[in-house]
């Protein structure tokens, strides 16, 4: 996720909240920085405050749609009115909240967001008899379901969106954690074990592989 506020303790406070619920969150701190992560990085939702310095969030959220990016957008603005509210949509906006706002109503939206561009963009993700449902956070193997904790999900997911091809370590902490990750990068192999677990000891597959001094990727186990 991308948070583009440029008021550092509210930004600050969401990153901590939302990582807590276990997001990936970037933090941007004014509309071109934002408009820069938003074009480099594929979040899955951008959390975009509208009074930005630099550019604002409607000339953010209209350069991103002009460029092809269809990532949802949930606005954010200390204005109130229905003509806010309209400029923000009719510019590309997925949805729309004014400050100041319930954390239980936007971590509710951003759910809904999520699913509605995981679904929109992707469906199901499959391997062989493994499948993902980025929608309904769900995972099954061989028609059983497979319980996974949040950043399993998300470890699995970058995996699956690969498509048999390298996930690089760099790239699944970028994704998972966040750009400003400092913890031991071998985190992603305590996650890449517990999948190995739970998704290829029971059923009796080798289906993660660890590609030596990169990362790792799927095979195929027949």
């Amino acid at each position: 996720m991308l948070v583009v506020e440029d008021e550092r303790r509210l930004a600050e406070s969401l990153q901590w909240g939302l990582e807590a619920d276990g997001y990936a969150v970037d933090l941007a701190y004014d509309g071109l920085e934002g408009l820069e992560l938003a074009q480099l990085h594929p979040y899955q939702v951008i959390v975009l405050d509208i009074m930005l310095p630099k550019l604002n969030g409607y000339r953010v959220c209209a350069a991103l749609r002009e460029r092809g990016v269809r990532t949802p957008i949930l606005m954010l603005t200390a204005k109130n009115g229905e003509y806010d509210e309209a400029e923000a949509l009719d510019t590309g906006a997925d949805d729309f909240l004014s400050k100041p706002f319930s954390y239980v109503v936007l971590t509710a939206r951003l759910r809904a967001l999520t699913r509605r561009g995981a679904a929109g963009a992707a469906g199901l993700l499959t391997f062989g008899d493994l499948v993902l449902d980025p929608g309904k956070r769900t995972c099954r193997r061989a028609g059983q379901p497979v319980t996974l904790t949040t950043k399993e999900f998300a470890v699995l997911e970058c995996l699956l969106r690969h498509n048999g091809q390298v996930a690089a370590k760099p790239e699944i902490l970028a994704q998972v954690w966040d750009l400003a990750y400092q913890g031991d990068p071998n985190i992603v192999e305590v996650y890449v074990s517990a999948l190995r677990r739970k998704l290829d000891t029971p059923f009796g597959r080798r289906t993660i592989a660890t590609v030596r001094g990169i990362g790792y990727r799927l095979v195929a186990d027949d």
